[in-house]
């Protein structure tokens, strides 16, 4: 490692100037990835929902769908009339358009239950380009007082907000972060900023090249922000710190560094992992996040170091000022004794004290915090999950309440038979006696060969068990079962079916990097259980905060984020409590040495972390605020109660079985442990334990 410090010395320039043409690079030619983003569906081409609505297409081709909704008005009244029949004419005759339902001249429009609305439904021919929907849209505007909404106008909403958020969450999260950092940190604030930077531009020039032979999904922008500056920034200001104690940079890489390269390895296995799911839209987030993990991690390990090179005396700690102590460590001096007042140090010496009781408080407290999550309602997010103020939502919500009567969507059923005879009709009778179908109806104008039936549920929240029921019941023929219930369905049953292989390799993945980092299964294992109960915890109170209702993929994106990032924090401080413990100390004094000295990392870089994704609340999109909410919460409950209480509690209880199957400090874990006021000595500990002078240890904590 000092080869590698003493190289990155020698070409810091070089380094620094190659990563600002990249960060240049990215910046000018990276922002073409928001032009070519999709909307990536959530669900892999051979699910059953759609290879039904596949099926269905065979069947009666159907092009995308629009509808304009006149609000508070009289549906007789002359003016209306006039203004409906000249547009409805007006539309038959553009390009792509197949029908059009009105009140007035043609089957399909509708009155509104508060009988002061009406529906106006156009219907296009499939492969219809964006220019003529827009066309259609335009005429349907110049209806009185008129929302016009639809699946094509909800998915184009959908793909320029997520860009927006991005957008804002970035500015917002850059500039309170900057602010943090540099009052924190002064002529420091430099390498984690532009670190940030490099990574989030780099990463974005290299998804811009791939969104030309590959679908890229404008939600892995949002993905690509968030870590990107999350990662950079935790890790140099790892690097930093360390840098700041040491005050020598190949001592900070040996240390530090190596954190560094664990922590990002855990994190891009569970980017990884989410590609397992085999769904499209988790594969494309897998992309965005695995590809930032690396460059982030580069970027730690060569940008900032070089800057740290560079910046150098700037960089040696000074005292801090009294309002910055609580932030960074708060140390005080005395004597030879490191007696550090930081938040996370005061927390865990009183974890130490009751380790049972805190132990078993802390563990009650992340287990309650989870219940609500078990009531909560998945969903697959609709029009409803855009902005308040869209039109898109607007025009849907107005549509479910006046001409749908927020009645539940149907569940599809195609059968690849006649609508007749005996086997048809036992089986249609079987359908409509399943518990939790409101009506059954059949769909005419099919072609002879086949059957649709539209079931209707007697609520939203039953669609998903109505499509299981169904797909149980034997049918005469070949038949496939479709709709958005189905979709849901499919998505949980996919979901839950790749769970345990996720796991497996995020448990084996994270197991294996924290076993190199401590030499012990022990510390791995409770490592992946604390980052369960954060991971519960988080869940239960963002279904409280969203009032018990999630989008289905909010769960498992923050499974895997939660996963990775708290991991940071777990790694960040087992390093230096092993590197304790190495050097000779028992374990109470190696955990409480090392949360002293790197709990204010942890501190400063959680509420770094708490600022990113806090901007991102601030966008319009509700998966992205839950995102945005569910992690800042996860980050404040890892750094106070998980890592402040829980980790010291749990390790004092174990003792010297953290360490097990071999002590590094002692050997097997039966034999003697050093006083915990000072490192163990004679035969039990290795030769190549270093060896701390007082007054180096001194020099050290009172930098």
């Amino acid at each position: 490692m000092r080869n590698w410090a003493g190289w990155l010395v020698r070409g810091r320039w070089l380094i620094v100037a190659g990563w600002a043409l990249l960060a240049i690079a990215g910046g000018a030619l990276g922002g073409s990835v928001y032009d070519h983003a999709q909307n990536v569906g959530q669900l892999s081409a051979d699910a059953e929902s759609l290879r039904a609505e596949a099926r269905l297409q065979q069947l009666k081709p159907e092009g995308e769908t629009v509808f304009a909704i006149s609000r508070d008005v009289n549906p007789y009244d002359p003016a209306l009339v006039a203004t409906t029949t000249e547009v409805a004419q007006q539309l038959r005759g553009m390009a792509g358009v197949r029908e059009v339902g009105d009140l007035y001249t043609a089957p399909g429009g509708q009155i509104g239950q508060n009988e002061r609305s009406t529906l106006v439904r156009v219907t296009f021919t499939p492969g219809t380009p964006d220019a003529e929907i827009d066309a259609a849209v335009a005429v349907l505007r110049r209806l009185p007082n008129v929302l016009v909404g639809g699946k094509p106008l909800a998915e184009r909403a959908f793909t320029e907000q997520a860009v927006a958020d991005a957008a804002l969450g970035e500015g917002v999260a850059l500039a309170a972060l900057a602010l943090l950092l540099v009052v924190v940190l002064r002529w420091g604030a430099v390498a984690p900023l532009a670190a940030a930077v490099a990574a989030i531009t780099t990463t974005l020039l290299a998804l811009s090249g791939l969104a030309l032979v590959t679908a890229v999904s404008e939600y892995t922008v949002n993905v690509v922000t968030l870590l990107g500056l999350g990662l950079a920034v935790d890790y140099s200001i790892l690097l930093l710190w360390r840098y700041r104690e040491e005050n020598d940079l190949a001592a900070a890489l040996r240390t530090a560094g190596r954190a560094v390269l664990v922590s990002g390895g855990v994190v891009g296995v569970a980017m990884a992992g989410l590609a397992v799911f085999g769904e499209p839209l988790l594969a494309a987030m897998a992309l965005g996040g695995l590809l930032v993990t690396v460059v982030a991690t580069a970027a730690s390990l060569t940008l900032t170091p070089a800057l740290l090179a560079i910046l150098g005396p700037r960089l040696v700690a000074r005292e801090p000022r009294r309002g910055r102590r609580l932030i960074l460590n708060g140390r005080r001096r005395h004597g030879n004794t490191d007696d550090s007042r930081s938040i996370l140090t005061r927390l865990a010496a009183l974890a130490q004290k009751g380790p049972e009781s805190v132990a078993f408080a802390s563990t009650a407290l992340l287990i309650i915090l989870t219940l609500p999550f078990v009531a909560a309602d998945l969903w697959n997010t609709d029009a409803r999950g855009l902005p308040s103020g869209a039109e898109a939502r607007q025009a849907y919500e107005v549509y479910l309440r006046d001409f749908q009567r927020d009645q539940a969507d149907a569940v599809t059923v195609v059968v690849d038979t006649g609508s007749g005879g005996a086997a048809m009709r036992d089986y249609l009778d079987r359908l409509n006696r399943l518990p939790g179908v409101g009506r059954l109806q059949l769909r005419l104008e099919m072609p002879p060969e086949a059957t649709v039936v539209d079931l209707t549920p007697v609520s939203s929240g039953q669609g998903p068990a109505v499509v299981r029921a169904v797909r149980e019941v034997p049918a005469p023929a070949k038949s496939l079962v479709g709709g958005p219930a189905a979709e849901l369905a499919d998505y949980q049953d996919s979901v839950t079916g790749h769970f345990p292989v996720v796991l497996i390799v995020l448990l084996a993945a994270t197991g294996a990097l924290l076993f190199l980092l401590t030499r012990s299964i022990v510390i791995p294992v409770k490592a992946v259980l604390l980052n369960l109960l954060t991971l519960g915890a988080s869940l239960g109170m963002l279904a409280v905060v969203f009032g018990g209702r999630l989008d289905a993929t909010t769960p498992i994106l923050l499974f895997v984020f939660i996963f990775g990032l708290t991991t940071d924090y777990e790694v960040f401080l087992l390093a230096r409590i092993t590197e304790e413990h190495r050097s000779g100390y028992a374990t109470d004094e190696a955990v409480r040495r090392g949360i002293a000295r790197t709990g204010p990392v942890v501190t400063l870089a959680g509420l770094s972390l708490i600022l990113v994704f806090l901007g991102f609340v601030l966008g319009g999109l509700s998966a992205v605020r839950e995102i945005g909410v569910g992690m800042a919460v996860a980050i404040a409950l890892d750094v106070t109660v998980v890592r402040g209480l829980l980790l010291p509690a749990a390790m004092t209880l174990l003792g010297r079985w953290n360490w097990w199957p071999g002590d590094p400090a002692g050997g097997s874990v039966t034999g003697e442990e050093g006083p915990a006021g000072g490192p163990v000595t004679g035969e039990g500990s290795p030769e190549w334990a270093p060896s701390r002078a007082p007054e180096a240890d001194q020099k050290i904590t009172s930098r």
